[in-house]
């Protein structure tokens, strides 16, 4: 399955990125189909070559990354609502950590009174 989504090509500190095609299951920075446009992220300016192009592999319902899709709707070259992009990174609980102290002490009713049990012993 095709996917349009972003390809990093940016030096350190000065990040550029392309728009390209490629398949679902490879890298984005692997081999790709077509190289489609450019966005540069400090200048907010995105550059597609050939927008008929686009248009024609959205009409086949070729898959679109969310970032690009935010890009596309921001730019008006699709119409609809942005979608949620990314998910902050929920934080785990450390292991050793307490729980509130309501749940780890249990105390035992003051009527209710439980008799140790007497050892088994082996049937000879």
């Amino acid at each position: 399955m095709l996917i349009i989504r972003l390809q990093r090509a940016g030096t350190k500190n000065k990040p550029a990125y392309r728009v390209v095609l490629a398949e679902s299951y490879r890298s984005a920075s692997k081999q790709v189909q077509e190289v489609l446009g450019s966005y540069n992220p400090k200048t907010k300016v995105l550059v597609i070559k050939n927008e008929e192009r686009l248009k024609k592999l959205l009409a086949l319902n070729t898959k679109v990354s969310p970032s690009v899709y935010n890009l596309f709707v921001q730019n008006k070259l699709v119409d609809g609502k942005k979608v949620k992009a990314w998910r902050p990174k929920v934080k785990e609980s450390a292991p050793g950590a307490a729980s509130t102290p309501s749940e780890t002490t249990t105390t035992p009713s003051a009527g209710a009174t439980e008799e140790p049990k007497a050892p088994e012993t082996p049937a000879a």
